[in-house]
């Protein structure tokens, strides 16, 4: 909205040139997420805890989550408030990748509400079935996969998947690329949904993740970047930047208040949207396989809750004391904390990892 209203004046007053910058449109953003989540989620947590929106933890978790019982969930309502007004302000608006993030946004949020608020009504841990979610994220996930086809991000490589680390490696799905966008937002948005299980650990990585991305979107909106990167150049690509850039705000807010001992838990309604904005990112971008690195921790923390059950119902046995892999290092001992912040690190390092991938072609 700001662009609109100032960069068009910039004739009259030239500081207004300003607003054209993405990079200063992203700082904008940032700030402005923050702010909201400092200045409303006192706020937000006060009326739901008067609305009785209280965590349930499940009696088969660890014994010392107990004590979270009673905490206040849907807090991702905070994250969705602060990201879509900042976007809203500091978003070019007639941007089609804003359109749809704004629409994920709004889709995989009401879903996790959905989730969250049968949860509290049924008192349960157990909210929408496991069918019904998937179903509900496979029909947006479609949408997006259908636009593609029809309106790809560069028509030059519609179905074409970049092999990270190598500059002109590329894998053809063809057909099934659609199958592949699918798995990937669907895959993304559980992933985080499972990795939301200690305080800090899923925003604290959603931070990283986010920020790595909209350096990657930046790079890949920029052509002379791209180009000299090798990347495959996305025309538009830099403005989810700046929507990146209010997650990475409203993240850093958020953390404010769910860092240990959390005053609050995002609950489905922040993790299948924020799950979901990252994998829609990747696809936008054309940067499908460098999610899997860059979101190496919400991918093992998926692949052990898989591992587990395929491995007990052969066998009856665990590979893990329990899962997701969290909780199997709380089990041998570990601290949340300490759990937390070690993700974080390897988060970091994935991140530089992912990075490196852009000059190590």
């Amino acid at each position: 909205m700001l662009y609109h209203i100032f960069y068009n004046l910039s004739n009259i007053f030239t500081p207004f040139n300003l607003f054209g910058y993405i990079t200063f449109r992203a700082g904008g953003a940032i700030l402005t997420s923050l702010l909201i989540c400092f200045i409303f989620g006192p706020y937000i947590i006060k009326k739901l805890k008067n609305f009785k929106a209280k965590q349930i933890v499940r009696e088969y978790g660890p014994a010392q989550h107990l004590s979270k019982n009673g905490t206040p969930t849907m807090g991702g309502l905070i994250i969705i408030i602060s990201v879509v007004v900042a976007t809203l302000l500091w978003a070019r608006l007639d941007n089609r990748f804003i359109i749809w993030f704004l629409c994920g946004t709004i889709w995989f949020g009401l879903l996790g509400f959905l989730d969250d608020y049968l949860k509290l009504k049924k008192h349960s841990s157990d909210g929408l079935s496991a069918k019904s979610k998937l179903f509900g994220q496979t029909v947006f996930a479609a949408a997006i996969a259908a636009y593609l086809n029809f309106s790809p991000s560069n028509p030059d490589y519609v179905t074409l998947v970049n092999i990270p680390f190598f500059k002109s490696l590329f894998v053809n799905f063809s057909f099934f690329y659609i199958v592949f966008v699918i798995i990937t937002l669907v895959g993304s948005s559980n992933a985080v949904n499972l990795t939301d299980g200690l305080d800090g650990l899923a925003i604290g990585n959603i931070i990283i993740v986010a920020f790595t991305l909209a350096l990657f979107s930046y790079f890949a909106g920029h052509i002379k970047i791209a180009d000299y990167l090798k990347i495959i150049h996305v025309s538009g690509a830099g403005e989810i930047a700046v929507f990146l850039s209010a997650i990475v705000g409203s993240g850093l807010g958020f953390l404010w208040y769910n860092s240990h001992p959390a005053e609050i838990f995002m609950g489905d309604t922040g993790s299948l949207f924020l799950g979901g904005i990252l994998g829609m990112t990747a696809v936008f971008i054309k940067q499908e396989l460098i999610l899997v690195l860059l979101g190496g921790i919400f991918v093992i923390e998926a692949c052990s809750v898989l591992l587990q059950v395929f491995y007990y119902k052969k066998t009856k046995k665990r590979i893990f004391k329990m899962a997701p892999i969290h909780h199997h290092f709380e089990m041998l001992g570990l601290s949340e904390t300490k759990v937390t912040i070690r993700f974080w690190i390897i988060g970091i390092i994935l991140a530089i990892l992912s990075f490196a991938s852009l000059k190590l072609r």
